[in-house]
């Protein structure tokens, strides 16, 4: 179970430089390519596939390169067996905060995220 957890913990740090980096390749090598991204913060609900997201990523002008500190933590990793987990993470991007609910499974011997549905707030203070 320790190695698991220290998987998911990878894939995790590289799921937030991804982001960061505003890198479709690092989001395509953390994530499954039958993954789902989803919020119910926007109206009509927001559902990409990755082909949908990959594209978004790639126009995005990256945190990093408007010199935005990385912000982001793992709040806690739970493991349902040796093939799925449920992680929880936060992190900021620009004037908002985000927290995900990442459901990852292991595939080939490799953990990927299969659906990332996560809450979006405008950061405080």
């Amino acid at each position: 179970m320790r190695a698991a957890l220290s998987e998911v913990t990878d894939v995790l740090e590289n799921y937030f430089d991804a982001l960061h980096y505003s890198d479709p390749d690092r989001i395509e090598a953390v994530f499954h390519p039958k993954a789902i991204y989803a919020t119910a913060d926007e109206d009509p609900l927001l559902y990409r596939t990755m082909g949908e997201y990959l594209p978004v990523i790639a126009a995005r002008e990256a945190p990093h390169a408007r010199g935005e500190t990385r912000a982001d933590h793992i709040d806690s990793i739970e493991l349902a067996g040796e093939n799925t987990a449920l992680a929880r993470v936060r992190c900021s991007i620009g004037n908002k905060d985000f927290t995900d609910f990442l459901t990852l499974v292991r595939t080939g011997g490799e953990w990927r995220i299969m659906a990332k549905i996560f809450q979006i707030s405008d950061r405080r203070g």
